[in-house]
């Protein structure tokens, strides 16, 4: 995957609140990149982990460390 790749599907997020609120709602950077491909967009988690820090489109990606489990995601 090229960057560029996540730099438009960023842009997409900015444009669509519905898809926005699915990024936000996910917990992995696997999760991100499945709903990047389900749109046709060349992304995996590894690339987006590669991303955090930097920004495109309006966008900021950060990465977050959870300690263990992820909090929430079992009950």
């Amino acid at each position: 995957m090229t960057f560029e790749q996540f730099r438009l599907f960023l842009s997409r997020v900015q444009r669509d609140p519905a898809l926005r609120r699915q990024v936000e709602e996910a917990i992995t950077a696997d999760e991100v990149a499945r709903l990047a491909q389900d749109l046709g967009f060349s992304v995996s988690g590894s690339d987006i982990l590669r991303f955090s820090g930097q920004s495109a489109a309006g966008v900021r990606v950060t990465r977050i460390d959870h300690p263990g489990e992820y909090p929430g995601r079992y009950y």
